[in-house]
């Protein structure tokens, strides 16, 4: 399943004007948020949510889409808070005045995944930068997000880093979210990146394996950003901060902290309030 370039512009045109139709009708008590389909598809703003809403009064309409796209609502003041896991963009947003506060919130990592018969050989590998060299040698299927989100960011530096120009009927595109990759890749037999709490939360629906995962280069760091509405007068600003907060506070890092540990034995995500990027860089904590 391909989606062309002009396709992903067409849906987010559509998503755009959704937005702004959206905002005409807004309450003082409506929180705009635009978050990645990773934390979405994992389940965790089930859980975060309503503890926020029952706290404050207000309450929250989330935006489901990869980070470029959040980004992008970002930087037209159509949002009042993202989170997002690309952190070179979110770097940008905030030197230029359209967010006025980053803040790491939580991080997982990012894991190759394939077909158990591997036809890449790359199982036991703990470099992704030869794990692509060799999937790209062996022409087999790798399957890209395609859609400028965190976890396509991620992809494209290590093809970079792997000294590959990905290109070929061997490498494909969904140009859809996280979960619906995995479902795609899984029907093709391909490889594809993730993050582990996505994977996680469906592994069972899919037939597809971790082969590599872990150390510096897959830390999936999460950021939780307020729009500024000094700049963009539509912005709720006060929704914001308190979102912002609440997803900082004590309460709403311990349920990251054990959010999937019933089900799956270990979180999904790993709750980092007050650190660094820096202090992740070994390969998280």
């Amino acid at each position: 399943m391909n989606i062309t370039r002009s396709r992903q512009l067409e849906l987010l045109a559509l998503l755009f004007v959704l937005v702004v139709l959206g905002a005409a009708c807004r309450t003082q008590d409506e929180v705009l948020l635009a978050t990645t389909t990773s934390v979405h598809d994992a389940g965790l703003l089930d859980e975060l949510l309503p503890r926020f809403e029952a706290r404050t009064g207000y309450r929250v309409k989330p935006l489901v889409v990869g980070s470029g796209q959040a980004l992008a609502l970002a930087a037209r003041g159509e949002v009042d808070v993202v989170i997002t896991h690309s952190p070179q963009d979110e770097r940008r947003l905030l030197e230029e005045g359209v967010v006025v506060e980053r803040h790491l919130v939580m991080y997982n990592h990012f894991v190759l995944l394939g077909p158990p018969e591997d036809p890449a050989g790359v199982r036991g590998l703990s470099d992704p930068r030869e794990a692509f060299r060799r999937i790209a040698a062996a022409g087999a299927i790798f399957l890209s997000r395609g859609d400028s989100s965190g976890t396509h960011v991620k992809e494209m530096e290590l093809w970079k880093a792997a000294g590959v120009s990905p290109a070929g009927a061997w490498y494909q595109e969904s140009g859809t979210g996280m979960g619906e990759t995995l479902r795609i890749a899984s029907e093709k037999g391909a490889y594809t990146l993730a993050d582990w709490g996505t994977f996680l939360a469906l592994r069972h629906q899919l037939r597809l394996e971790p082969f590599v995962r872990g150390g510096s280069m897959l830390v999936n760091p999460y950021h939780v950003m307020a729009v500024n509405g000094a700049r963009f007068s539509r912005v709720n600003a006060e929704g914001a901060a308190a979102l912002v907060q609440f997803l900082l506070s004590e309460q709403a890092q311990a349920v990251i902290a054990r959010f999937g540990t019933r089900q799956y034995g270990e979180p999904l995500f790993i709750p980092a309030a007050g650190l660094t990027e820096e202090e992740l860089s070994g390969g998280g904590r």
